[in-house]
């Protein structure tokens, strides 16, 4: 059994988004090896000093390419993204050579967008494809990549792991860190059209990466009690994880809380507790280990 198949079965996805807030997606239109940095791909040099660079900034190294495998012209698309809660953004320049990369200076993905590249205002869409590390993202993803390059032929990037391929067909959505799993063609059209339109849609959705799981959970577990009468405005939420010291629960089983805030002044408080599943393996031909998921208890409406 794929390990895709194995997680479909009873791993809920709110909550297993990649915890995530810098980007640094670089177009490599060739083969990849099953680790962006580990392989060297982009050479043993470059991989070296960017490995450190982008450890240092708390940045994502992330390989990408346009669906078909098009040929490599000599200019590379870089873009660098933002995904905080508040204001994220992305930029997209072009390098003629990979030493470029190295000039960056990536501490500016923890602030306000530097103007170092073009703003994008689109939303930059990623779909895993990373069959080197797991088959599911490349016999699953493929097929919803080039479905959506059909529709927005400027947006769509296949790319490398993105985090949890018993998830696939897995997308990100560029700035907002949106993070989806298991979604048909259909449902990734939607969520795409959904963020064009600054709204958010909820199938298929894992959650933000710039949140903690608790947090993914919390505004997931809120927003689909204000589903389906809210409107655009309603997806205005803050989430911020609380003292633990304050909810009471079960030591062993609590996961935690978070306040959730809507811009009208509504309040809840989501406890999340943590839910044990049968082993089963992370990734296709690994050996089965424990998995457990995140599940938010219903929100507590505040005074």
């Amino acid at each position: 059994m794929s390990c895709s198949a194995a997680a479909a079965v009873d791993i809920p996805l709110p909550g297993s988004a990649t915890r995530v807030t810098g980007w640094l997606c670089v177009e490599q239109p060739g083969a990849w090896g099953r680790d962006v940095i580990g392989d060297e791909v982009l050479g043993s040099r470059i991989t070296a000093e960017l490995a450190a660079h982008t450890k240092a900034a708390g940045v994502r190294p992330t390989l990408i390419r346009r669906p078909g495998r098009s040929e490599f012209t000599g200019a590379r698309t870089v873009l660098i993204a933002s995904t905080g809660p508040r204001d994220p953004w992305c930029e997209r320049l072009e390098i003629t050579g990979l030493e470029q990369l190295l000039e960056l200076d990536l501490q500016l993905l923890n602030g306000p967008a530097p103007g170092i590249g073009a703003r994008v205002t689109d939303p930059v869409v990623l779909v895993c494809a990373h069959g080197k590390r797991d088959q599911c993202c490349a016999l699953l993803g493929r097929p919803i990549a080039a479905g959506l390059a059909g529709v927005y032929p400027e947006q769509v990037w296949e790319c490398s792991h993105t985090g949890g391929h018993r998830f696939a067909p897995a997308m990100v959505l560029l700035p907002g860190g949106l993070t989806y799993g298991r979604v048909g063609e259909d449902a990734a059209l939607d969520a795409v059209a959904a963020y064009s339109r600054n709204d958010l849609s909820l199938n298929g959705f894992r959650g933000r990466s710039c949140y903690t799981p608790v947090e993914q959970v919390a505004e997931i577990a809120v927003l689909e009690q204000l589903s389906p009468d809210r409107s655009s405005t309603d997806i205005e939420l803050s989430v911020a994880s609380i003292s633990d010291a304050i909810v009471s629960g079960d030591p062993a089983t609590f996961a935690g809380a978070a306040l959730v805030t809507h811009l009208d002044g509504r309040r809840w408080l989501v406890t999340a507790h943590t839910v044990a599943h049968a082993p089963r393996q992370a990734s296709c031909g690994a050996a089965p280990k424990p998995a457990t998921a995140i599940v938010a208890d219903p929100p507590r409406l505040l005074p």
